[in-house]
């Protein structure tokens, strides 16, 4: 099993380091108490899981032995890796004035400048075992995202997934789609007598639309405008976009339509089809 520590003074970024690791597949916990810790690594399963954790002051042990027991029990169950994620106190100290949050240590009735410095020494034994560093004081979030994820899969570009539906606008449109695209004006099987029967999956159907010239120049026109999008929406860090296809019924040219364009997509990217108006 693969376990992330991600550590770090508070504001720094953590829980956005936390939602980069969530959308990687980790399993993520928030705050986990650092003396229940190797009982929750315990709990999961050692073959397939990947998990990320944040370990911050608020739950902490204070004392440097601690700390380096605590993460080298771990490394003899796990995959350990540490990242620590800090940004200048200055920079700190105008985040918490912007949102007006208070530091976990004022209670001790620190200044926030004197919580930030007790917080960096109580830190710094889990600073030196980190694998990977991140200062964000000029970072954006965006960038914060770009930075981990070259860090862990060697590129910053999201695993997009790409979902192709088929619909038929006289039941209703998919809600969930980002983009919705009506081949109505596309010759229709429907009429012909001996193809009503047959879906945009069978050979009889493809044969019919594949001799229209109409029909592949709308496919590829759809084909086109899309890869001059995706790279871009990768690089905006979506996960997946929605690609709706209706003509009247949702059986025939939007099945075909839908088909051939994912048929188009596959090799580069993860791609899923659903097909709303067809049973089974």
């Amino acid at each position: 099993m693969k376990l992330i520590v991600i550590s770090g003074r508070s504001g720094s970024g953590k829980t956005i380091a936390l939602h980069v690791l969530e959308d990687l597949g980790y399993d993520c916990i928030d705050g986990v108490p650092y003396r229940l810790l190797e009982q929750v690594v315990e709990t999961l399963d050692p073959e397939h899981n990947k998990v990320a954790i944040t370990l911050d002051i608020r739950n902490m042990p204070t004392a440097v032995d601690e700390i380096k027991n605590l993460v080298d029990s771990l490394q003899k169950k796990v995959e350990l890796e540490i990242i620590y994620i800090d940004a200048l106190s200055s920079e700190l100290i105008r985040r918490y004035s912007e949102t007006r949050r208070l530091h976990p240590l004022s209670k001790q009735k620190l200044s926030l400048s004197q919580a930030l410095e007790l917080e960096s020494e109580l830190l710094a034994p889990l600073k030196d075992l980190a694998s990977f560093s991140i200062d964000t004081t000029a970072l954006s979030v965006h960038n914060l995202n770009e930075h981990l994820k070259i860090y862990l899969k060697g590129s910053s570009k999201s695993e997009l997934l790409i979902i192709f539906q088929s619909f038929g606008f006289k039941y209703s449109h998919p809600e969930d789609a980002d983009y919705i695209f009506d081949v109505r004006f596309l010759p229709n099987p429907h009429w012909e007598e001996a193809l009503k029967p047959y879906t945009g999956q069978d050979k009889v159907i493809q044969d019919y639309l594949n001799g229209f010239p109409l029909v592949k120049e709308t496919i590829t026109n759809i084909e086109n405008l899309f890869l001059t999008w995706l790279p871009h929406l990768e690089q905006n860090n979506r996960n997946y976009v929605t690609i709706a296809i209706g003509c009247t019924g949702g059986k025939h040219r939007s099945v075909y339509v839908t088909e051939q364009i994912a048929a188009r997509f596959k090799h580069k990217y993860k791609v899923q089809i659903e097909h709303k108006c067809l049973k089974g």
